[in-house]
């Protein structure tokens, strides 16, 4: 795919056509039934990246969160129900992996955390590339990072590109989640345009926001995105996640997302190594919506 030849496209998406897949997303979801509906729920649940990204976070914090990702539903101990991650801040990983390490004998969870300037990648290229060398020397699985949003702002695409092969070659061989922050992009063929700038740069996934912004997740953000996955698949047949992340607290919402999934990308996409949700309070709610089924 060329650099060149991607920022020269003009784009003009149809706001209405987005709309009336939106419409129809949510049209699917208050149409399925209740034990359906549960049975999805069940499922997101393995699909959560349980987060805490919070100033106040303690090691007692972080002992609850990981506690509630190894067995949310508070079953037998060999229940195979769990959250895909846990995700927390460098300085509060060594806590996780410790607590994890008592918890989750055999690794099904993912041990997860953020660098590269997060949340506003406003920060030196050589610092914000330090920070995901130390995630991957202190042990993560998976790393998230921030596109610096001026270049895509000011359509500098072939430097952002340059930047986030840096990530990936700092990452090696971890999972590389790239968040895009679709909701300070300005307009749709830039979020477009950095999801595939992303992707060929060698994302694993491509991620809505940061949970910091003023808008985060939106479905027309994630319709473009997974037209990007999309085009980016048709071109590369390499398959690249996606995962929405910030706000995102409603049941409903994660089932909006899961049929998004489906309706865009196909079933195969609704998989842990293919699709993530990030959240803090998410999962609590699904908790609650399915006991009270």
């Amino acid at each position: 795919m060329d650099i060149q030849k991607l920022a020269n496209a003009t784009m003009n998406f149809d706001q209405s056509a987005i709309d009336g897949k939106i419409n129809s997303i949510r049209y699917r979801v208050n149409k399925l039934e209740n034990h359906v509906k549960t049975a999805w729920l069940v499922k997101a649940i393995g699909f959560i990246d349980l987060t805490t990204l919070g100033g106040d976070d303690t090691p007692s914090k972080i002992e609850t969160l990981c506690t509630k990702a190894v067995n949310p539903l508070k079953l037998p101990s060999n229940s195979h129900l769990h959250t895909a991650s846990v995700y927390v801040y460098p300085m509060r990983f060594v806590d996780a992996m410790s607590i994890l390490e008592k918890l989750d004998k055999e690794h099904k969870i993912s041990r997860a955390t953020v660098g590269g300037g997060f949340p506003s990648g406003q920060f030196p290229l050589e610092t914000r590339l330090r920070e995901v060398e130390i995630g991957v020397e202190l042990g993560a699985d998976e790393i998230d990072i921030v596109i610096n949003r001026p270049l895509a702002l000011m359509q500098q695409w072939k430097e952002l590109y340059e930047e986030l092969k840096s990530f990936r070659v700092a990452c090696g061989n971890k999972c590389l989640k790239v968040i895009l922050a679709t909701g300070e992009l300005g307009n749709l063929e830039n979020v477009y345009k950095s999801s595939m700038i992303a992707m060929m740069a060698g994302a694993d996934f491509i991620k809505t926001s940061t949970g910091k912004e003023a808008i985060n997740a939106t479905l027309s953000a994630g319709v473009i995105m997974c037209q990007a996955i999309k085009d980016y698949y048709e071109s590369t047949q390499r398959k690249v996640g996606l995962k929405p992340a910030g706000g995102i607290k409603d049941p409903q919402e994660a089932l909006e997302w899961m049929m998004l999934v489906e309706m865009e990308l196909g079933e195969e996409w609704l998989s842990k190594d293919l699709f993530r949700i990030g959240a803090s309070n998410l999962l609590d709610n699904i908790v609650e919506a399915i006991q009270s089924n």
